[in-house]
């Protein structure tokens, strides 16, 4: 029983790294010196629905893939550190504290920071500088809001309609 769940846990992991890096591609609006993208729906997906493995994996690669291949490959590096951090730290403090009302605020808060401040620091220290980094700001915040609440909102119908999807989780 335990290797059929696994298979399906890395399955849930392969689908959900893709499904990141699809929504990252599709909709592609540029900002000063990268774009807005739809990735952060389906990284707040998998933190709320899916664990911390597959949060922080699906986080890091897809937006990492879609950058390769997409024609952004300088930032491929940061979008896999600032997403992968987001994955992980929504899905940590949603395991922490029993999916409660108050880890579902907290994961949001912590989403909706953690993109643009790690896109201002990591992007400003080694991409475009910070006074270009700091207009970004602004459209990495709508991003990461919009993530947070349109993830949540579908990862609560998902459970809904198919509650032994919280079985995938690891």
């Amino acid at each position: 029983m335990a290797e059929k769940n696994n298979a399906v846990r890395i399955a849930t992991l392969a689908v959900s790294i893709a499904l990141v890096c699809v929504f990252t591609m599709v909709v592609r609006i540029p900002l000063g010196t990268g774009y807005l993208n739809l990735c952060d729906v389906a990284i707040a997906f998998c933190a709320y629905t899916l664990g911390p493995v597959t949060a922080l994996a699906a986080g890091a690669v897809g937006p990492a893939v879609a950058d390769l291949a997409g024609g952004y490959a300088q930032w491929a590096a940061v979008s896999f550190i600032v997403h992968g951090i987001e994955g992980l730290v929504m899905a940590l403090i949603l395991r922490g504290m029993h999916r409660s009302s108050l880890a579902k605020f907290l994961a949001m808060v912590f989403c909706i920071l953690i993109v643009p401040a790690g896109y201002y620091v990591l992007s400003g220290a080694f991409l475009v500088g910070f006074e270009a980094a700091l207009a970004d700001i602004p459209g990495n915040l709508i991003q990461s809001t919009a993530g947070a609440l349109f993830g949540f909102v579908l990862s609560e119908a998902v459970i809904k309609a198919y509650p032994p999807v919280k079985s995938f989780a690891w």
